[in-house]
């Protein structure tokens, strides 16, 4: 489908930001290649996990990645920006068919000298519980549970 077809099916009026369309294409295998309509950079993924992260890792990307941004703008605009941010995600998944993720926990390993703990944590929750597009777009029952770990340690 063209993006102007796909622009037609989704006319309507919409409050707020547009619709997301993004297009895969099957390069062999089980992987493809992915990205926006609009062109610009784009993304492998791999269902084996050789060449490219799955379907599945890659949510969890998503996931901690939209997260992420939030924590970042919101440590800046108290003025405590990070200097290092990383997040380790599991996603344990349904041993039947299909394995669809039935509860993720997130680690957030964040380093910076002026970092509060407290403002870490609400900085955290509420990315994880307000502001995040792709927590929001999960379903809302799936339990995501988050830990920090801040200038190398948990307490």
């Amino acid at each position: 489908m063209s993006a102007e077809q796909l622009k037609d099916t989704t006319a309507m009026p919409i409050a707020g930001k547009p619709p997301a369309t993004v297009q895969i294409s099957w390069v062999g295998a089980h992987e493809f290649e992915g990205g926006r309509l609009s062109g610009g950079a784009a993304i492998h993924m791999d269902s084996s996990g050789k060449t490219g992260p799955s379907p599945i890792d890659t949510l969890l990307c998503a996931l901690a990645g939209c997260t992420g941004v939030d924590i970042v703008d919101i440590l800046e605009k108290r003025r405590t920006p990070m200097s290092a941010m990383s997040v380790d995600v599991v996603g344990e998944r349904f041993a039947g068919t299909p394995g669809r993720i039935t509860k993720i926990h997130l680690v957030y390993h964040i380093t910076g000298a002026d970092v509060e703990r407290v403002h870490a944590e609400r900085a955290i929750e509420l990315a994880v519980t307000k502001y995040c597009s792709v927590r929001d777009s999960l379903d809302p029952n799936l339990p995501v549970t988050w830990k920090l770990e801040l200038n190398g340690s948990y307490e």
